[in-house]
């Protein structure tokens, strides 16, 4: 069992950064709030750092520590609005070799409501190199007299206040839960999250909010994992609520939560995704259950192989472990058909056999279309992305796009790119590909995803997304230019990506 040690506190987007010895490993997140007393809305983010990555150094004492460097800057426009730079401390061992812990840092910054664009910078000290640098964008947005919501948290432990720390939140010293990824020891979701200005709307009557789980691909509300509270209207409003979920099954969910007044009209709303682990994959005992089911109709093993193999992108880490060690065993079928129909009906227990005829249909068309040289199609980043999300509302295919709109740069500079001459306004762009998805469950509408082929080969990879988990590259127009756009520019098709088209 790994250790956790708090420095400051949170987390979720795994950061590798290359260095001389080991990779820096860290998960990174935020939430964001608001004070009503003060009309101060605030950003907290939260970096979760594997101590195991880093390399300890004997201090002065004798002991071992290691120290990362962290810049932060918040931008709005070209505006810097925040910044900061410190050296991190994990807690000291006797040897650098024990290092099976992991340690937490929080930093809280108040900012006006607006789109701002946060360059995180992470460095191992005891490393020669510029470390590993990452962008978020974040939207602040309180209204001084309308309600909204905080970000929903999901808490580890929490315990009452003896004295008030940076932990402390409605009386409770709450441990935040840093990953999107619930294991089977886990039996309470532990959920907080903060209601502002809801007096302005239901004036003294109380209001009530409705906390539960929902299958992330059909929406459907899972059965007796929910709670149902009222509270009396104030203009900050603390919810602490645990949900029991200890019958909920392996699969991806959110947790929903839902603000009704005295009429039930709903106020307010906000999802968190996650996925559930829970173990017992297969049970050797039970596999002749799943005979005279569409998976027992597969009886070739190595289609079964190339059917579970297919499965990483919608599988959970615990399944894709038992992927990789049942592919591996011959002259196992009926292990490898049980595996097949429960990961189906764990995720839709009344449309199992549908969706997986759906899932394999868009095998089906992602390996004819997005295959290459010893790569199945499944396997490259369209496949993965049309896989885990299903078919795109929109693609836009570009295989030699030229842009002749003058770009507002000020002095025109010229350029020559691989025999290429012209001005700024006229830019030469790699093929690409953008696609657009309309709704995704697990993230904002209008998500956009745009892949290029860098060496013009026909091989297709994610250069950048704006969707939660994925890709983001701050400099990927210019890269998808040839660096014939200067930095910090926004060409056509960066307005391209902004508007999904």
């Amino acid at each position: 069992m790994r250790k956790l040690f708090f420095v400051l506190a949170m987390v979720a987007l795994m950061v590798p950064a290359m260095g001389q010895q080991r990779n820096l490993s860290a998960l990174f997140s935020y939430s964001s709030f608001y004070l009503p007393a003060d009309d101060q809305p605030y950003v907290e983010t939260y970096l979760l750092f594997d101590a195991g990555s880093l390399n300890f150094v004997q201090t002065d004492g004798g002991r071992y520590r290691a120290t990362v460097e962290v810049t932060m800057v918040y931008r709005s426009g070209e505006e810097i609005v925040f910044a900061k730079k410190y050296d991190l401390n994990s807690p000291t061992t006797a040897s650098p070799e024990d290092n099976r812990f992991s340690f937490l840092d929080l930093q809280r910054v108040g900012l006006k409501n607006g789109i701002y664009n946060l360059e995180l910078t992470l460095r191992d000290k005891s490393k020669d190199d510029a470390g590993t640098t990452l962008l978020q964008r974040i939207n602040v947005n309180y209204a001084k007299k309308q309600p909204s919501m905080s970000s929903l948290q999901l808490m580890s432990t929490v315990t009452p206040t003896a004295s008030e720390n940076i932990l402390s939140r409605g009386g409770y010293d709450m441990e935040p839960y840093v990953e999107d990824e619930v294991p089977s020891n886990i039996d309470v979701l532990n959920v907080y999250f903060e209601v502002y200005n809801i007096k302005k709307e239901v004036f003294s009557k109380p209001f009530t909010s409705y906390v539960f789980v929902e299958e992330r691909a059909t929406g459907r509300r899972m059965p007796n994992v929910g709670s149902e509270t009222q509270h009396e209207a104030q203009n900050l409003v603390r919810v602490y609520n645990p949900l029991d979920i200890s019958q909920l099954p392996s699969g991806d969910y959110n947790l929903v939560v839902e603000i009704h007044n005295r009429t039930n009209d709903n106020l307010l709303y906000k999802r968190l995704p996650f996925h559930r682990t829970k173990p017992s994959l297969v049970n050797n005992d039970e596999v002749s259950m799943y005979e005279g089911t569409f998976a027992s109709r597969i009886t070739d093993e190595n289609m079964l192989n190339y059917y579970l193999d297919a499965l990483y992108p919608i599988a959970s880490d615990e399944e894709l472990t038992f992927i990789r060690e049942v592919i591996k065993k011959n002259d196992n079928i009926k292990e490898k058909q049980a595996f097949l129909y429960k990961f189906w009906d764990r995720r839709h227990a009344d449309q199992a056999e549908a969706k997986w005829n759906e899932y394999k249909g868009w095998l089906e068309y992602v390996d004819a279309h997005y295959s290459y040289p010893r790569t199945k199609g499944y396997r490259t980043d369209r496949g993965r992305v049309y896989l885990q999300y299903g078919p795109p509302d929109y693609i836009r295919d570009e295989k030699n796009f030229v842009s002749t709109r003058r770009l507002d740069v000020g002095t025109a500079v010229h350029v020559d790119i691989a025999g290429i001459s012209g001005s700024q306004g006229h830019v030469y762009y790699l093929p690409y590909q953008l696609w657009r998805y309309n709704y995704m469950p697990t993230d904002s509408p209008n998500r956009v995803f745009l892949f290029w082929d860098e060496f013009r080969s026909g091989y297709y990879r994610l250069l950048n997304s704006n969707a939660k988990g994925e890709v983001q590259e701050a400099m990927w127009e210019r890269r998808l230019s040839q660096q014939q756009l200067p930095e910090n520019v926004q060409g056509e098709v960066g307005d391209q990506f902004e508007r999904g088209y």
